[in-house]
């Protein structure tokens, strides 16, 4: 299949396509007689693992790691495991981190009932350290 039903394929932009063939992420394609990208259907596999994987958040880094495993089935799934995991222990800290920093925005509007900017108490705690 040529690139543009591959990206249409994986809701993925041509050009991106082309960044994870650069970057050795996705194998290159083969070339037709007319020198267009052919790609088969483990290219369509490999890209939707790689889509999905980023689109849970995993760095690209870890899509190299978690492909890497995925290459061997008779590999123990512990470090996958382990992978996803501390992604998910980084994904709950974020989560308490923007919980606790909605709290305090919350707060603050909560604490300004003034109509003037030098009553205001968002300003004056955004000022202040």
């Amino acid at each position: 299949m040529r690139i543009g039903k591959l990206a249409k394929a994986t809701n993925t932009k041509v050009e991106t396509i082309r960044f994870y063939e650069r970057e050795g992420i996705l194998p290159p394609a083969d070339r037709t007689d007319a020198n267009y990208r052919d790609y088969s259907p483990s290219h369509l596999a490999k890209l939707t693992f790689i889509r999905r994987s980023r689109n849970l958040g995993f760095s690209m880094a870890q899509v190299r790691s978690l492909l890497k495993l995925s290459d061997n089935d008779n590999h123990p799934c512990a470090q996958v495991d382990a992978m996803a995991r501390d992604h998910l222990e980084e994904i709950d800290r974020k989560i308490a981190d923007l919980t606790a920093l909605r709290a305090e925005l919350a707060h603050l509007l909560g604490s300004c009932n003034s109509d003037r900017i030098g009553e205001c108490r968002i300003v004056e705690a955004l000022g202040s350290a």
